[in-house]
């Protein structure tokens, strides 16, 4: 299934002009570790399967559905079954800026098992199977059908997170809003967890906690994460430095960016441009 793997970053080998990618994978077959800039959905149909995503292993059983964010390193072990696995092109999500509070989602492996609402699963399952045969039946507006098919099952999954958090009252759940969206508007300058807690009228200590049960992770990896999305696109422009980049989205130092950039993205910003740019001449 793995077509091109350069160490281990792998280019996805969509079909010519379009950017989703499905397999109705039976190989009973070790895919090493590997990360690509494809946002992955995995959902087996017959016998249970096994993933590795930043070092967890996931065990899914029939029906369970794994999302894993574009650039994540991840492995799957070798084993008999049936399981269909997505590939959709992150910049068709992460360029946009009216996605920024759906993209959230995204920060970290997402997995749709036993502890989900059953409806909602179920739900979900079928927004998947919809995808599947929109692309099995390819006409010139399926791929369109596609993306808002995966916007609408991220949105009801950051439903369902949002849902989850019980606030002290009901302006809670908009001053984290705010928050968040303060963070994605203003990423670039020299944010402090401080500064939030004050804007948000609670101690540090309290603030970190509800922030990180509001976005599932902690602010500076939130906020880390945000710095090196706005990055890639940077350094897709080859008269852009990368000293130039890493100023532009929030780094004063140009080590914390190369070390922040590897450990989110797995390889240095400039592996990255060389990636990008070599997938671009592999696909004229």
């Amino acid at each position: 299934m793995i077509v091109h793997l350069d160490g281990d970053f792998e280019t996805v080998d969509y079909i010519e002009n379009r950017s989703v990618l499905i397999y109705d994978n039976v190989d009973n077959e070790e895919y090493p570790i590997h990360w690509h800039n494809a946002i992955e959905i995995v959902m087996p149909l017959t016998n249970s399967y096994t993933m590795i995503c930043d070092g967890r292993t996931y065990e899914l059983k029939e029906r369970d559905i794994l999302i894993v964010p574009a650039g994540t390193l991840h492995a799957m072990k070798a084993q008999p079954g049936r399981r269909l696995i997505m590939l959709f092109d992150n910049r068709s999500i992460s360029s946009n800026p009216a996605l920024y509070d759906l993209y959230s989602v995204l920060k970290s492996p997402v997995m749709i098992g036993d502890d989900f609402d059953e409806e909602l699963r179920v739900s979900l399952g079928n927004l998947i199977k919809e995808i599947y045969t929109l692309y099995s039946n390819f006409d010139v507006l399926s791929e369109v059908y596609i993306y808002i098919k995966l916007l609408t099952l991220l949105a009801r999954i950051k439903e369902n997170q949002i849902s989850a958090v019980k606030y002290d009252d009901e302006k809670y759940m908009e001053k984290f809003g705010s928050i968040i969206k303060y963070i994605e508007q203003n990423y670039m300058y020299n944010i402090t967890l401080d500064d939030l807690a004050k804007m948000a009228g609670y101690s540090k200590y309290h603030f970190s906690r509800i922030f990180k049960k509001y976005s599932r992770t902690t602010f500076i990896s939130f906020l880390n994460h945000r710095r090196i999305k706005a990055a890639e696109m940077l350094l897709l422009d080859e008269n852009i430095s990368v000293t130039e980049a890493a100023m532009q989205v929030g780094f004063s130092s140009l080590t914390t960016f190369n070390r922040v950039f590897r450990e989110i993205k797995g390889c240095t910003p400039t592996e990255f441009r060389k990636l990008y740019k070599l997938t671009n001449v592999t696909g004229d």
